[in-house]
């Protein structure tokens, strides 16, 4: 007595994702923007720490790294706040 039979029609609520992969996309590129960034800013020391080495100091690692690093976490936010159902007017 204390059951109830359930119809075929009561269903759980089919679950999603938050996020779709449009989204996902961005997401991967973005990333591959800032592990890139991380690379070229890698590297450049001396083995001597008594030495100076001024490649430290070049365009890649001050200029170019940085900006793609940024560039990347930019794509991040656009990935995030992509609403992929949104319809063109």
């Amino acid at each position: 007595m204390g059951k109830k039979n359930r119809n075929k029609n009561d269903q759980q609520p089919r679950q999603e994702f938050i996020f779709q992969k449009k989204n996902y996309m961005f997401m991967f590129l973005g990333v591959a923007f800032i592990v890139l960034g991380f690379i070229l800013m890698s590297g450049g020391g001396s083995d001597d720490p008594n030495v100076f080495n001024e490649d430290i100091y070049n365009f890649r690692r001050i200029r170019l790294a940085p900006t793609l690093v940024l560039i990347g976490l930019g794509i991040e936010v656009y990935a995030i706040l992509l609403n992929p159902h949104k319809k063109r007017s």
